[in-house]
């Protein structure tokens, strides 16, 4: 599926790129469906691999939709192809964002989500890469809008991000300050986040720091979870966490079953 991504409609840019993403797995509730999440992988993987591993979990009443990223040059790898959500120089708060992949992989998300059932609540959650785009799609639901001024259409009910990093986290704070409906969304949305003391590639700290980032920029029900001795990788006791908070948060039946 192609995306392809206008600059803010004011008239002075009208850049263009288009942006391919690759086959989505859909893993379907085994029970009644509650809820759906979308669920993003990391740096190189794909939506097949997150399907399989999802589809044992003990969550009978969610759908996961696994997308897989478009496949594109990354400055980090030297310029190599392999998927991505959006282009990254290096892993610091220092780099600039990639505002463009950014907001199309929001949108490519947010278009995933759109066609769900009114009654059923609706998340993102991804690893690494694939936390920070969450992270980024519930900035974009709190502000209303992407970063190139195009409304944000989805009503987001939960956010998860796994050894992840939040994208412009120390612009944040003063985009939220303009509006008292993006402090009312920010307000209302759960987001977990979790990281490993030992992740040798998306440091610890920054996981920690992105969790301080959301809160004071007005993000009121953010859970952060630290896990001893985790490097850059998930762990069954972390899944567990996620499935205890996916069924507390959005009130899901069934877990465990």
């Amino acid at each position: 599926m192609s995306y392809q991504q206008h600059s803010s409609s004011s008239g002075n840019r009208m850049a263009r790129r288009t942006f391919e993403f690759g086959r989505t797995h859909v893993v379907r509730p085994r029970g009644k469906h509650q809820a759906t999440i979308v669920w993003l992988h990391g740096l190189g993987d794909n939506g097949s691999s997150l399907s399989q591993h999802l589809e044992s979990l003990s969550l009978p009443n969610i759908k996961w939709i696994c997308p897989t990223a478009p496949t594109r040059a990354v400055t980090f790898l030297g310029g190599f192809p392999c998927t991505a959500w959006f282009d990254v120089r290096e892993i610091s708060e220092d780099s600039p964002d990639d505002w463009e992949g950014l907001d199309a992989s929001a949108a490519h998300v947010a278009n995933l989500l759109s066609t769900e059932p009114a009654d059923v609540k609706v998340g993102v959650g991804g690893f690494s890469m694939g936390a920070a785009t969450a992270l980024y799609s519930a900035t974009c639901f709190a502000l209303g809008k992407y970063a190139n001024g195009s409304p944000y259409p989805i009503n987001l009910r939960a956010v998860i991000g796994l050894s992840g990093w939040l994208p412009g986290s120390r612009s944040l704070r003063n985009k939220m300050e303009v509006s008292n409906d993006a402090a009312r969304r920010a307000s209302s949305l759960p987001i977990f986040l979790c990281h490993g003391t030992s992740d040798d590639v998306v440091p610890f700290n920054f996981g920690e720091r992105s969790s301080r980032y959301l809160s004071s920029a007005g993000f009121r029900c953010v859970t952060f979870k630290s896990h001893e001795g985790l490097g850059h990788y998930t762990v069954p006791r972390e899944m567990d966490d996620v499935c205890h908070w996916l069924t507390a948060r959005l009130g899901l039946e069934g877990y465990g079953s």
